[in-house]
C-alpha cells in the first residue's frame, strides 16, 4: 500500500507589500551554539481545526516564522511567543502556505523571504544554498522542486534541524505531484538531495502538515525516499 499522501492546497499569494525593513537574514559572522531546544521552536498552527500548513516559530536572536498558514488567526498565535518577528521564511507558495502572509506582513512590519520573488507576496529571493540566520541558527536552503517549482527546505547541521516543507512527513510520506507544477522524477530527485545533505543523527523535522519528528527523522526521510519510488 502507498503512502498516505498529506493534501496540500492549490497555489497563491496575496499582493506584493513594500519591503518595510531592511532585510537582516545573510550571516557573516554570529556563529551556531548547538542544537536547538523544542521550546525554541514553536508550531502556532498546532491544535488549529481548519485547513493550514503548519507555522513554525523559531524564536531566538533573529525570531522568524515558517509559512504563515491560512484560515486562522496566525498573527495572535504569534504575538503569545514574540513580540517582534525579523522575517517571514516560505517553503513555497500554495495558499494554505501563504493565506495568512499578507496578515504577518502587516501586523510585524517584515518582508516575505522565498524562492521565486516574482511571485506576488515574496518581497526578497532566496537561493539555492544561500545561508540565512533563523533564530540563533544558521539554516543552508536547499530548492527541492517536485511538489511545486519555488519549494525550499531549511537544514542546520549544527541544530540537527530541518524543515521540510511540503517534501516529506513522518512514515514515508511525501508530497503531492498531481496538482500544477508537481513531478514524481522532480520530486524523487530532490528527496534524494535532501537525504545526502543531512546529517544521519538529524535531531528534528519539521513538517509542513502533520506531527514534527523527532524520533529517528532520517529514518523517515529514507522511508520517503522508498516510497516515492515504489508509489
Amino acid at each position: 500500500m502507498g503512502p498516505v499522501v498529506i493534501p496540500i492546497g492549490e497555489s497563491g499569494g496575496h499582493p506584493k507589500c513594500p519591503p518595510r525593513r531592511t532585510p537582516r537574514l545573510r550571516v557573516d559572522t554570529h556563529k551556531p551554539i548547538g542544537r536547538v531546544p523544542l521550546a525554541m521552536i514553536a508550531n502556532l498552527a498546532q491544535g488549529v481545526q481548519v485547513f493550514t500548513s503548519n507555522v513554525f516559530l523559531v524564536d531566538g536572536d533573529r525570531p522568524v516564522v515558517i509559512d504563515t498558514g491560512a484560515n486562522f488567526d496566525v498573527v495572535a498565535a504569534a504575538r503569545n511567543h514574540v513580540d517582534d518577528l525579523e522575517a517571514v521564511i516560505l517553503t513555497h507558495t500554495h495558499r494554505d502556505h501563504v493565506g495568512n502572509l499578507a496578515a504577518v506582513k502587516d501586523a510585524f512590519g517584515v518582508d516575505a523571504w522565498g524562492f521565486d520573488p516574482s511571485i506576488d507576496g515574496v518581497d526578497h529571493a532566496i537561493d539555492d544554498e544561500a545561508t540565512v540566520r533563523l533564530g540563533d541558527h544558521e539554516y543552508v536552503a536547499l530548492h527541492t522542486p517536485g511538489h511545486k517549482n519555488d519549494h525550499l527546505c531549511f537544514y542546520s547541521e549544527s541544530a540537527g534541524v530541518l524543515f521540510a516543507g511540503d517534501l516529506i512527513f513522518q512514515n514515508g510520506s511525501f508530497g503531492r505531484t498531481d496538482l500544477e507544477e508537481g513531478d514524481r522524477a522532480t520530486l524523487i530527485e530532490s528527496i534524494d538531495r535532501v537525504r545526502e545533505r543531512i546529517d544521519p543523527d538529524l535531531a528534528e523535522m519539521h513538517t509542513g502538515h502533520g506531527p514534527s519528528v523527532t524520533t529517528d527523522p532520517y529514518d523517515h526521510v529514507e522511508l520517503s525516499a522508498r516510497m516515492a519510488r515504489q508509489s
